[in-house]
């Protein structure tokens, strides 16, 4: 399928302390986004796998330049959508499954644990929490994290904001538990 890629970001934060408490390395976490125009707006669609390999392209292209600027290997990672307002949740949803998972787990080495992920119908410029974890461990407790971004001039109402998002650690200064907890029920 032809799409028209708009704009893309890549952010990247370090985080060097905490709620006063200073990390013992520095945490970098990479979000990528790609701004493309909605081939669904115009009207209900049963079939939307065309957009399936979108995303695994748009995958492709966001991991080439996320993961060169990872300092440490990658050990986390998650994935999420926006649709504009004329769009369908399901529109993002065809973004992120099946295929851009493998395209996220490739340029870092694999990953066992599934990714992942949300989607939300919204205006430009709304929030999104991309909701991260552990890429082969899925009970390491001190990976389950977000990272919250926004774009003042999208989703437009007729595109898809795809993202992907990557870190070299989890949450800094986790204290909460180091994995899965016998409660006795």
């Amino acid at each position: 399928m032809e799409y028209e890629l708009r704009r893309t970001w890549i952010v990247v934060e370090q985080i060097h302390a905490e709620h006063g408490g200073r990390v013992d390395e520095v945490i970098t976490r990479i979000v990528g986004l790609a701004a493309i125009d909605n081939p669904y707006v115009a009207a209900y669609q049963d079939d939307l796998s065309a957009l399936f390999h979108v995303g695994a392209d748009l995958g492709k292209m966001l991991m080439s330049k996320m993961v060169p600027l990872s300092p440490s290997p990658v050990t986390s990672y998650g994935k999420a959508a926006l649709v504009g307002t004329l769009g369908d949740v399901e529109h993002g949803h065809a973004l992120l499954h099946p295929a851009l998972g493998q395209m996220m787990r490739d340029p870092i080495g694999g990953g066992e644990a599934l990714i992942p992920s949300s989607v939300k119908v919204a205006a430009a410029g709304a929030p999104l929490d991309i909701p991260m974890s552990h890429k082969d461990n899925p009970w390491s407790f001190d990976h389950f994290d977000s990272i919250s971004v926004s774009v003042p001039d999208a989703p437009r109402p007729t595109e898809l904001v795809m993202v992907c998002a990557i870190a070299d650690g989890g949450r800094p200064n986790a204290r909460s538990g180091s994995g899965r907890i016998n409660t006795g029920d």
